[in-house]
């Protein structure tokens, strides 16, 4: 089997969430403990940190593991979804799995997921198979610990067999509402799923519906909870790599976990005056994180960034606007499960905007797009693919233009793909 074979398998054989959506979502861990059984509970083998919430995941997840690398430690980081290559998924110390892991690893399932060898024939989705994957690299790389992005919600995440160190919940707002909830307080809930019992617990941001989900459950579980919102941030503030807007946030909630996991022991104390501010300030050479108001050139200014749902864009736009330039172009398409409405409510009336849509079942069709604009006073162009629109834009903008790309994290993976 060679690597795109392997790829092949896991995207055509396993429902892929990113790719179709609700069809693929499976709630319950009994596929995630089978697999867990099969390969000897790897993440047994290494101290975890697990981190769930609406936004900002990926963005405290990685930077808590360039926390980690920077004390000496060998550092899991598993996170999802990937925007270029799958093996971003899972990497030790910045670097992806290899080819050939991820090759030897579905050959053994494809080997082992048969009626002479197993008792019960699984059909993981693609996020089972891929979590028993992570785990089970981190454990042969021999990881000192390892940084878990949660996949959807909490409770009933595959991530969720772990026991870590330290659970942090970034924040809540509205997003997959048909698996985790109508209310902020049933979501909240969901998340609360991943605190286990006597392991600190960061919270990042509430709302008053939200903070007494956490609070309710922490005392439940004996769990001691701490708000970042009541952290005493150092002063002055460590230079964060990271310049979107509502990093600004997600810095609150990591300097707050980074200050716990000084207080477990896991972090020596001298290393919060002296590494957070290197780590912080080399999250991308030390992760490979990627879309996060991320600079592509600066004649014409190109970023792109991932937010993709309301929460998210309640930081963006007010960002996009105060960026100066001659004139702002805008390419932009989403995914069918987020309030798009919402989201075209808020983006500026004065840009000119390329439509378009990602290579993936769940796009909205960028004609579908344009038109949803026109009520919302935005004017634009269609375009079937991400490449076609961010050409255009590049070809109709002079030197002090500004080109924003977004609206969804595979329209920033389909542009990164094309570069």
């Amino acid at each position: 089997m060679t690597y795109p074979e392997a790829i092949d398998y896991l995207y055509n054989v396993t429902p892929v969430f990113e790719h179709v959506g609700a069809s693929a979502y499976k709630p319950g861990l009994h596929t995630t403990k089978m697999l867990d059984k099969h390969y000897g509970h790897p993440h047994r083998a290494y101290k975890t940190i697990h981190v769930a919430g609406t936004n900002g995941k990926g963005s405290c997840s990685h930077s808590l593991a360039s926390i980690l690398q920077e004390a000496g430690y060998r550092v899991g980081l598993y996170t999802s979804p990937h925007l270029v290559d799958f093996r971003e998924r899972i990497r030790v110390n910045g670097v992806p799995a290899s080819e050939q892991f991820v090759v030897d690893f579905v050959e053994d399932f494809i080997r082992w997921n048969t009626p002479d060898h197993t008792e019960e024939i699984l059909y993981p989705s693609f996020f089972e198979l891929t979590t028993a994957m992570a785990f089970k690299y981190f454990a042969e790389q021999h990881v000192d610990i390892a940084v878990v992005e949660v996949g959807l919600g909490g409770r009933l995440d595959c991530t969720n067999i772990i026991t870590p160190v330290l659970s942090i919940i970034t924040n809540i707002s509205f997003d997959h509402t048909q698996f985790l909830g109508n209310t902020l307080a049933e979501i909240a809930s969901e998340k609360a799923g991943i605190i286990k019992t006597g392991v600190p617990v960061v919270i990042g941001e509430t709302v008053e519906e939200t903070k007494t989900v956490f609070e309710d459950k922490a005392l439940k579980m004996n769990a001691p909870i701490v708000f970042a919102e009541e952290f005493h941030q150092p002063s002055p503030l460590p230079d964060f790599e990271l310049k979107g807007t509502y990093q600004k946030l997600n810095l609150r909630t990591i300097l707050c976990a980074a200050h716990q996991l000084c207080k477990l022991g896991i972090l020596e104390p001298e290393f919060e005056d002296e590494g957070w501010g290197n780590a912080l300030m080399n999250v991308t050479r030390n992760t490979g994180l990627m879309g996060r108001w991320q600079t592509l050139q600066e004649h014409p200014l190109v970023i792109c960034d991932t937010g993709h749902n309301v929460g998210g864009w309640e930081y963006l736009a007010p960002q996009i606007k105060a960026q100066p330039c001659r004139q702002l172009r805008m390419v932009f398409g989403m995914v069918d499960d987020k309030d798009i409405d919402a989201v075209l409510a808020m983006l500026p009336q004065t840009a000119v905007y390329y439509f378009t849509q990602a290579d993936n079942h769940r796009a909205i069709p960028a004609t579908a797009v344009a038109q949803k604009a026109l009520s919302h006073g935005l004017q634009g162009q269609p375009f079937t693919t991400v490449s076609e629109a961010y050409r255009k834009a590049l070809a109709d903008a002079n030197d002090d233009d500004f080109i924003f790309v977004g609206g969804s994290s595979y329209i920033v993976a389909d542009l990164l793909s094309s570069l």
